[in-house]
């Protein structure tokens, strides 16, 4: 009897899991880029936090340089060490850029244990606009990207605006899985719960508030502990009343990972975040997992029924992520290597139950109660 119910259970989330890619991909298809800031458009700051001459990190920058966009515009970059290399991209860009607002601030000291929020306390000091935007070194935009994201934020009263990111590949065999774990199961579940209303996170990639928001919220501080520290700056903004928005057009981001290793701690932080922010959401994304569903139940019995729920779910994966690339216009993925991402996206996720330690830009952290990192020992001093 229980072995039947397991069958059908297995059934029906894999299933369910088919139908769901098949929905995002309509709604992915049918995204749309919002309209551009109208004129004139405001001044800005931009908050990047480095930590390292990452891949592609100076054609990452450049694209926040040459931006169509007719308001003064002030990058702040900032790092924790001053032998960093990310350094030297920096003056790479000032040469490159003469005419721009580049600013560079080098400073040690931080406060609380997450790096990147303890950066954008010591780069707070240099803002010099209303409207601020932050966005990883990671990330690589287009033309209009401060057009259509200020455009946004200002047809909403306070809050914040978001958008989800689609993966780059450098062309490793790490990078590619990267890519398409990004691509055809963290950004399918955010188009998906944005359009129905069933979430409305604050992505870390690009986030675009006002400066009175902010201050509203106790500037960045209040999340210099958090491992979550995106998802804590729209919570906040939401407890005061201001609405956090995701919009319909995404970044890219640049999947640097060079090994298994790094690809596997880097997914494991994501799974713990999503995990600490929302349990009973992350318990029901197993169900996006119907590839492996279909081989545990294949495994248990199912015979060629479950063979060909398998086979389903491949099939449903290409036409996601084929529908990304239209929607996104991106090129094409290596489509053969969709059974292998989806067996390591099952493992990643199984291991987010139980895994309680960060590995995070050289630092390592244990994750305490409520999203609090807590370095340990092996953490290297800032």
């Amino acid at each position: 009897m229980m072995h039947d119910i397991l069958l059908a259970a297995l059934w029906l989330a894999g299933a369910f899991g088919c139908l769901f890619m098949l929905f995002a991909a309509v709604l992915i298809w049918s995204s749309t880029r919002p309209q551009p800031a109208a004129e004139p458009a405001p001044d800005l700051t931009i908050l990047k936090p480095l930590h390292g001459n990452e891949a592609g990190l100076y054609e990452n920058l450049s694209s926040f340089c040459e931006q169509d966009y007719s308001g003064a515009v002030q990058i702040v970059f900032g790092v924790e060490n001053p032998n960093d290399p990310a350094i030297a991209v920096v003056e790479r860009l000032r040469a490159a850029y003469p005419g721009k607002a580049l600013e560079l601030v080098v400073e040690p000291r931080a406060v609380g244990s997450n790096p990147k929020v303890a950066n954008l306390i010591n780069m707070s000091g240099r803002i010099a606009h209303d409207v601020i935007v932050l966005a990883d070194s990671d990330i690589r935009v287009r033309r209009d990207y401060l057009a259509c994201l200020v455009g946004a934020l200002g047809r909403q009263s306070g809050g914040a605006v978001s958008c989800p990111y689609y993966g780059i590949s450098t062309g490793s065999l790490w990078s590619h899985l990267a890519q398409l774990t990004i691509d055809s199961h963290f950004l399918p579940g955010v188009v998906v719960g944005a359009r129905l209303k069933l979430s409305q996170p604050c992505l870390g990639s690009t986030i675009a508030l006002r400066r009175s928001s902010l201050a509203a919220i106790g500037g960045f501080e209040p999340l210099a502990d958090c491992l979550a520290d995106d998802y804590v700056l729209g919570e906040l903004l939401r407890e005061r009343g201001e609405p956090v928005s995701v919009l319909s057009f995404a970044v890219g981001h640049v999947c640097a990972e060079s090994s298994i290793v790094e690809l596997w701690r880097h997914e494991l932080r994501w799974a713990l975040t999503i995990r600490t922010v929302d349990p009973l959401g992350y318990l029901g994304w197993a169900v996006t997992h119907a590839f492996p569903l279909a081989l545990i139940a294949w495994l248990l019995g199912g015979g060629w029924p479950a063979v060909g729920l398998a086979a389903a779910a491949l099939a449903c994966r290409t036409v996601l992520i084929f529908a990304t690339e239209r929607g996104y216009g991106l090129p094409p993925h290596p489509y053969w290597l969709i059974p292998v991402r989806d067996l390591l996206s099952f493992a990643v996720f199984v291991a987010g139950f139980v895994a309680r330690d960060v590995s995070w830009r050289g630092h390592h952290y244990e994750l305490m109660s409520e999203g609090i990192l807590k370095p340990d020992r092996r953490s290297r001093p800032p």
